[in-house]
């Protein structure tokens, strides 16, 4: 019996924790189980192509937003080619409407409901038994299938397994190379967001502390690059989530990252504290705000305190040493056009590393779903169901929120505009505005269908900001280049940087004398002066210090070499020449 359990990820870089889970768990039977990984970007026919090598006589899929559309023209084309083949389902995409599912694709015979790992060992079990297969199958939780007559049996859903029964599935890590670690140590969720299929596992339940701090330690020991949890509400628990960070910040080896999801407004002081003495970059956080309107909060049966939420962003933020990444979500009730406005000008005001602008997605068996006909949702008919209209946002908002979120993720997320962004910012009424006619200009200038270079994206900005404030233009043109080389040592200077100062003899004798001393550039001790002009940058800056146009000449170097691990940005240095 051959089983292949088939994963399409969103990336070459993702994997796929549960198929392998599933192979874990099943281990008795491990030796007729593969697995076969597949991303979005690969055509449909080289996937089909290598499923038919494999000859499999099961194939199961791993259902998500992201593949269904492949998964299921997959199912529809392999049984033509297979048509012995037993095809199952599993996934939150096919959960909880597993009947629907077998209904519309009649080449599917089994539907796993929830967590897999107990339903499909006991499946392993049933078509290992040489027994009435369809009489076992009615007795099982779990699943959904297709009887021999076509008539359809729904069973009831499984009780929640324990966590610390799923075995550790990165013993081999070589299999993992190049890819991001996904890791869990809790399931479940203790809040019930309406939008969330998370909320409606309310069974929440933790991996073994024990097991947790042996496994983290084979990820340090093999120097991880990064480990990211996929708890859902990873300090909902305060003992659990501080053992956990604390065990990290004592092993720490220097290199691996670790994620967590959080809810920033139920964090204790203690761990507030905790986080602030660990290394920089050893942590990020990701913290869901969706919204800062409260009755929108309420409506979406969210628990949330922004009050609470902004204190603890900003305590975080001034320890320097973490990269946070917080979400909105367009589209919820209650929340129109200028609502949202003011939703993310006080999350950007928090100015974290990353600000998600994400958009609603009506997921079957969520009570948003339920509520369609109330908030008057419009939404796409297939994966990822994503609101297109709803009784606060016209089509047209969420068009021009498409536009506004393209721009914060080229200028903002990027991190690569943070010197320029705050002096734009002057010039507009609100963040939101600011990025709102940017992306305007876009559009009337049409560029925004067409893929541009990094240093395209640099001139266009200064374009615009000369046309908002062309008194200013200089210093438009000065900060971006300071952006520019706090991110990369150009081999060639920006068309838009102003012509070099004379001072050569000095930026010569600078290195000359560096390359004894090594004030500034530490662990350069190997590098002789040539090595040291190559590998950094020296400008010089005619900086803008305050809105009066004072200004003050000076120059800077750029260390490559020694970067911030929060943003990337060179270290740099002011220069007496």
């Amino acid at each position: 019996m051959n089983i292949l359990l088939t994963a399409i990820n969103a990336k070459y870089i993702h994997s796929n924790l549960a198929v392998y889970s599933l192979k874990a768990y099943a281990c008795s039977y491990c030796d007729s189980i593969a697995i076969a990984e597949y991303t979005v970007n690969q055509s449909i026919d080289d996937i089909l192509i290598d499923i038919y090598k494999q000859q499999p006589d099961v194939l199961c899929f791993s259902c998500y937003i992201w593949n269904l559309t492949y998964v299921e023209e997959l199912v529809c084309s392999i049984k033509k080619i297979l048509p012995d083949l037993r095809i199952w389902l599993g996934g939150p995409e096919v959960s909880y409407d597993a009947v629907e599912v077998l209904r519309r694709y009649p080449e599917v015979d089994i539907v796993m409901k929830g967590e897999g790992e107990a339903t499909f060992l006991e499946l392993l079990t049933v078509i290992h038994s040489g027994g009435c297969h369809e009489k076992m199958l009615k007795e099982m939780k779990g699943i959904a299938f297709r009887g021999r007559s076509g008539q359809f049996y729904d069973g009831d859903w499984r009780e929640a397994v324990d966590l610390s029964t799923i075995p550790f599935i990165y013993d081999n890590l070589k299999k993992f190379e190049h890819k991001i670690i996904y890791y869990e140590t809790s399931r479940g969720c203790p809040f019930s967001c309406s939008y969330c299929l998370s909320s409606i596992d309310k069974q929440l339940r933790f991996r073994d502390l024990t097991l947790v701090k042996k496994e983290l330690q084979h990820f340090l020991d093999h120097k991880v690059p990064q480990v990211k949890f996929v708890d859902r509400t990873f300090n909902c628990i305060h003992r659990h989530a501080e053992e956990i960070w604390t065990y990290i910040r004592n092993h720490d080896n220097g290199i691996t990252n670790f994620h967590f999801e959080v809810a920033a407004d139920i964090f204790s002081p203690g761990e507030i504290e905790l986080i602030k003495t660990m290394r920089p970059g050893l942590i990020q956080l990701e913290i869901g705000v969706q919204s800062t309107n409260p009755e929108t909060i309420e409506e979406i049966r969210r628990v949330m305190d922004f009050d609470k939420v902004s204190a603890v962003v900003r305590e975080i933020n001034s320890g320097g040493n973490v990269h946070q990444h917080l979400d909105l979500i367009a589209g919820l009730p209650g929340e129109d056009y200028q609502r949202f406005e003011q939703s993310f000008n006080q999350v950007y005001g928090l100015r974290p590393e990353q600000l998600q602008l994400g958009f609603l997605k009506v997921l079957k068996g969520s009570f948003m779903e339920e509520q369609k006909e109330q908030y008057g949702l419009v939404y796409k008919s297939s994966p990822p169901y994503e609101v297109l209209s709803t009784k606060w946002l016209s089509y047209a908002d969420i068009l021009r929120l498409k536009q506004v979120e393209e721009m914060v993720e080229v200028y903002y997320n990027s991190g690569q505009f943070t010197a320029t962004l705050p002096l734009l910012e002057q010039v507009f009424a609100t963040p939101f505005r600011m990025f709102e006619e940017l992306a305007k200009y876009y559009e009337e200038h049409n560029l925004h269908m067409v893929s541009h270079t990094r240093i395209r994206r640099y001139e266009i900005l200064l374009q615009f900001a000369v046309l908002r404030d062309s008194p200013r233009a200089e210093w438009y043109q000065e900060h971006l280049t300071y952006d520019l080389y706090l991110r990369e040592n150009l081999k060639s200077r920006p068309p838009f940087a102003k012509d070099i100062l004379s001072g050569d003899d000095a930026v010569r004798q600078f290195y000359a004398d560096e390359a004894v001393t090594h004030r500034y550039l530490k662990g350069y001790g190997q590098y002789d002066k040539r090595q040291l002009r190559k590998m950094t940058h020296i400008e010089h800056f005619c900086y803008a210090v305050d809105n009066d146009g004072v200004r003050e000449d000076c120059w800077l170097l750029f260390d490559y070499q020694n970067r911030s691990p929060i943003s990337g940005q060179a270290s740099v240095f002011r220069l007496q020449l």
